[in-house]
């Protein structure tokens, strides 16, 4: 009797080891996601433009001849939550709103690594879904002379800056919705898509795993291209390996444009330098190009 007990206990204690071994059924379930949509509107989502120091007019000035559009400011101000001080301006235009910075003093930590500012419905909801959709807040809510921010980070090490204005804001809608451009490694793109679809309620455009390298200065070469869209704009994920030549990877955004060879040539006319291209890759052609203040941005072919 002792005997067929033990043989009966035999394979349940290994069920048990086994049941034991895997992980628990919250650790496997993806997070959580926002069922909030902050976005306001494309228009109110600006690049963070860090010049060089005592560049910014001259930045400013080749941006709207290049496009067209105007400016806000600059003004000297204090837009961090710790002692600084930088000249501000905003500059909108047709292909996009962009924010700079021109500091007179050392930029206070993690400030420039902010890659855009979301206007949002409302800052603090924002920052709870944030987490609660994986992202890290690296800048708990602040004040600045206009309102309040805040700055999240999602996986993968991209940081975006949510902001509301005291004042609503009132832009004209874009001719064109410009790209938030990342790289990403395959690592990360996972963790990234996972989080940031969620606090952007944004789905997949397309997803190109043969994309011509060109695209990125590697003819011959093919990388993986993800597309996205959300209230917040566009935004392209480009899934490398990390090698890649200059200046690829240092631009923040790109933007579409009726004529990209007229273009390239109103931007040198202002000041400008083109790094790369023209090149034909994916469907368009799209150049790389430097403006006064060392801003380097992607320009293609908006058709």
């Amino acid at each position: 009797m002792m005997r067929r007990f033990a043989r009966r206990l035999v394979p349940l204690a290994a069920a048990i080891a086994v049941l034991t071994a895997l992980p628990a059924a919250s650790a496997a379930q993806p997070a959580p996601a926002s069922r909030h949509t902050f976005a306001v509107g494309p228009q109110y989502d600006s690049t963070h433009v860090y010049v060089e120091p005592g560049t910014e007019q001259a930045f400013a000035a080749s941006w709207v001849a290049t496009f067209g559009g105007s400016t806000i400011g600059p003004n000297a101000t204090q837009v961090t939550p710790t002692p600084s001080r930088t000249l501000s301006e905003l500059v909108v235009s047709p292909v996009g709103t962009l924010s700079v910075f021109d500091y007179t003093t050392p930029v206070p930590y993690p400030f420039g690594t902010e890659r855009t500012g979301w206007l949002v419905t409302d800052l603090d909801q924002a920052v709870r879904a944030a987490r609660t959709d994986g992202a890290a807040v690296t800048v708990a809510p602040f004040a600045d002379p206009i309102g309040r921010d805040a700055v999240v980070q999602f996986p993968g090490g991209v940081n975006a800056q949510l902001y509301v204005h005291t004042t609503p804001p009132s832009y004209p809608e874009l001719a064109s919705v410009p790209e938030n451009r990342l790289y990403l490694s395959p690592d990360a793109v996972g963790a990234f898509l996972h989080s940031f679809l969620a606090f952007t309620q944004g789905r997949i455009v397309s997803d190109d795993r043969r994309a011509d390298g060109a695209a990125i200065g590697l003819p011959g070469t093919a990388y993986r291209l993800v597309r996205l869209t959300s209230g917040f704009g566009t935004t392209t994920v480009a899934v490398t390996d990390g090698h890649l030549p200059y200046p690829f990877g240092r631009e923040l955004t790109g933007y579409g444009v009726a004529d990209l060879g007229a273009t390239l040539e109103r931007a040198k006319a202002a000041g400008a330098s083109v790094l790369s291209g023209p090149v034909r890759a994916g469907g368009r052609d799209t150049a790389m190009v430097r403006f006064p203040g060392g801003y380097v941005a992607e320009l293609h072919n908006d058709r």
